[in-house]
């Protein structure tokens, strides 16, 4: 069994895990799942008692958990998701469920308990896949649960208080982390390790490989070797056999959401494709799959096909015609924007062949996600950061060689100008400015949800948006905190061009816009003050001087949040944001042990981390 050709339907689907614990994001960001986390707001308050088995109580908790996040981005955050997978871990000794401890107290109980005796770790996980019909949420839900046996030394009264003390018993079930330091207490594992560190990897593997590809008798090989048992293997786990699942790809899915643009059929953490193919020998005894095609690096190849498709199709404006009047021939479209209909026909067909379009007998038409992030007028519509990426982004990459060999921006090479000049230009040209800002509030738009809702703000009463341009991440803020206060303070320049950004439906109250330039002018005050997309652009001295007057505007209690895309500690991953890194811009991406470190210089702690999924992540730190 493998999970890669898995991966490969579910790169295009909003995966959405209904949990805020680190170690299963851990888990399953390591076999290469891309997925955003919504931690669940359910009230784990089930009577256990009425459960005839612990496992049972940990499924319903982890279905509870999960249909929670489901229902609450359908209504609320209007985005449904594709797959929730909710899952919840307790431990079981002497038919008793034992949680997270509430206190050290209650730590020491659990663990008294546990010391010298075998007890069942069960992790109940539920996937649920999930529809919209008629503004109605439909849901398809599948679960499981795994047991491990775990076996504990017997544990002396100090070693007990020793671990308690550490802390790292309080956010565990049944007061131990298994990978970390509660390792020392374990004598054995019988079973799945992951599951006692808090996700069933092996088990959840084997069961989306059940819903994608149900195994056929005729297709499964019994593969006898000298060593190790016979194992079955599924030769129907590729593409080609996507027609036999049991949840087909939705008609029209998206393949907006692959960091790159152009979809793999899977990959591991490391970034390496990992389909599970069975070498079956010819007649002469050679191997059919002898040359393996390299796809990953045939698609890195053309990825700059798929771009420049993209960016086209978006400057001509396909895809808002296509919106206003579908299905539509080649030969219609082309007479509408002007273009010859062998070219257009050319690049419509490109389009279907990377998701964008579906072309039908009667002609081609947008998928729904097109239509929401493509079109310009589409609800999250990227439009305006494509057409910067293909304005300014795409000739600076085409001198990429000269950059990396100089180490700085090819702004002079790119456009003939320099870097103060060109940024001068993007406010002196009426059409530039708002191109620009276009660019900047597309961007503000899709993440603004994500980034406002990391953290619960409802503590703070007045906010500053430094940097906020035309108000996009503003407004979400009022819309989901409407007693919260939002000032956005800009370059005048900014602020003067705003008004064709605002929101159609307007809050209780406006949000204030204040020009100045944080990097000379007073702030102006607020409990929270907002960096967002500001910290990665410019260089260590520009930093220190705005962090430094942040801090000093800062009193006891007020915070501040960072919207930034975080690095892994590799700096390897997300690949979309290492990638941008190479425009060689003055600043640079960091990671979050690197933005922690940065903010504690300005005297910020309690520094904490979200992992959004969104383009954006969050990072809030109090003075």
């Amino acid at each position: 069994m493998a999970l890669s050709p898995v991966l490969g339907k579910l790169v295009s689907k909003r995966v959405v895990l209904a949990s805020a614990s680190p170690r299963r994001q851990e888990i399953l960001t390591n076999v290469g799942l891309r997925f955003e986390v919504v931690p669940s707001w359910f009230k784990e308050t089930l009577e256990k008692s009425s459960f005839a088995a612990p496992y049972e109580y940990a499924v319903e908790t982890a279905k509870q958990k999960a249909l929670e996040v489901a229902n609450r981005m359908h209504v609320k955050h209007l985005r449904t998701p594709d797959i929730v997978i909710g899952a919840d871990t307790i431990v079981s000794v002497d038919e008793q469920i034992l949680e997270k401890p509430v206190d050290k107290q209650d730590a020491y109980r659990m663990l008294s308990r546990l010391s010298g005796k075998e007890h069942s770790v069960f992790t109940g996980v539920v996937i649920i896949h999930c529809s919209s019909k008629d503004n109605q949420l439909e849901t398809e839900i599948t679960d499981f649960y795994e047991e491990t046996k775990v076996k504990f030394s017997d544990l002396s009264e100090e070693l007990l208080w020793e671990y308690i003390h550490s802390g790292e018993p309080m956010d565990k079930a049944g007061g131990y982390g298994i990978q970390a330091l509660g390792g020392m207490l374990v004598e054995y594992v019988h079973g799945d390790f992951l599951n006692v560190v808090g996700f069933p990897l092996n088990h959840f593997c084997k069961k989306l490989a059940e819903l994608y590809y149900p195994p056929l008798k005729h297709t499964i090989q019994h593969i006898k070797h000298d060593s190790i048992p016979s194992v079955d293997t599924f030769e129907s786990l590729s593409d080609g056999e996507s027609e036999s699942s049991s949840f087909k790809e939705h008609k029209g899915a998206s393949k907006l959401d692959s960091p790159s643009g152009v979809i793999y059929n899977s990959e591991n953490s490391s970034g390496v494709r990992t389909d599970s193919v069975i070498p079956l020998e010819n007649q002469n005894g050679v191997s059919d799959n002898a040359t393996k095609v390299p796809s990953k690096i045939l698609d890195l190849m053309d990825g700059f096909r798929a771009s420049k498709a993209l960016f086209v199709a978006s400057k001509l404006k396909i895809f808002d015609h296509l919106k206003k009047k579908s299905p539509q021939k080649a030969a219609d479209i082309a007479n509408e924007v002007g273009t010859s209909v062998c070219g257009t026909e050319r690049l419509l067909d490109a389009c279907a062949a990377l998701g964008l379009l579906e072309k039908t007998p009667q002609g081609y038409r947008n998928t729904d996600s097109t239509n929401t992030y493509l079109a310009s007028d589409g609800e999250f519509s990227l439009h305006g950061y494509i057409i910067h990426s293909n304005d300014h982004l795409w000739p600076l990459f085409t001198h990429l060689e000269s950059a990396v060999k100089e180490g700085s921006r090819q702004n002079h090479r790119a456009f003939g100008k320099k870097t103060e000049d060109l940024f001068n230009d993007y406010y002196q040209s009426q059409e530039v400015k708002q191109r620009f800002m276009a660019a900047m509030h597309s961007i503000a738009h899709l993440t603004a949800r994500d980034v406002a809702t990391a953290f619960d703000l409802s503590e703070f009463k007045t906010a500053c948006d430094l940097g906020g341009c035309t108000g996009a991440l503003a407004h979400e803020l009022m819309r989901i905190y409407p007693n919260m206060k939002v000032t956005v303070f800009d370059l005048p320049e900014a602020i003067a061009n705003t008004s064709c950004f605002q929101p159609s439906e307007q809050c209780t109250a406006p949000v204030t816009f204040v020009s100045g330039d944080f990097f000379t002018d007073d702030l102006p005050e607020a409990d929270l003050y907002i960096l967002s997309r500001v910290l990665h652009d410019w260089p260590d001295e520009k930093i220190h001087v705005l962090l430094k007057k942040i801090s000093t505007a800062c009193k006891p209690g007020s915070a501040l949040l960072v919207a930034e895309s975080v690095l892994d500690e590799q700096k390897t991953h997300p690949p979309r944001v290492v990638l941008q890194s190479l425009s060689m811009t003055e600043g640079k991406q960091r990671s979050g042990s690197e933005y922690k470190q940065l903010l504690e210089k300005y005297g910020f702690t309690n520094t904490q981390i979200k992992i959004t999924g969104n383009l954006l992540d969050a990072v809030l730190c109090f003075k």
